[in-house]
């Protein structure tokens, strides 16, 4: 995990009014395309280039988990193995095993110790 291809990429936020968190940003400064709240995942770049992501969050109450996911880009597919296999290792939770995501990315999912996502991706 000391590879220095694994980098923070982006943050993202669960969202249960799209439309409100997107004016709220806005508000902000922040740069949205035109009919974002329409989509189901919007992101914009923020300065030193890491992502803010909204994805839609129809669960209600939430499941139990973090309401935020922080994305780390790990260089290439066998970063994420690795990266995902010393951090369950070390004792934390693996919610998905690296696979091969239909979008083109190697991708896996752990919890921080506060029960946050954290994306690993390559």
């Amino acid at each position: 995990m000391t590879d220095s291809t694994v980098r923070m990429d982006a943050i993202g936020i669960n969202s249960r009014d799209l439309a409100a968190s997107l004016a709220f940003y806005r508000l902000l400064g922040l740069s949205f395309p035109e009919g974002a709240e329409e989509l189901p995942h919007v992101e914009t770049e923020l300065p030193g280039g890491i992502r803010l992501m909204f994805d839609p969050d129809d669960s209600g109450a939430g499941r139990g988990r973090g309401r935020i996911a922080l994305a780390f880009h790990c260089g290439d597919a066998a970063g994420v193995d690795a990266t995902y296999a010393a951090l369950t290792g070390a004792g934390h939770h693996g919610e998905s095993k690296p696979w091969d995501a239909v979008w083109g990315q190697r991708y896996a999912v752990v919890h921080d110790p506060d029960g946050n996502q954290v994306d690993l991706f390559a």
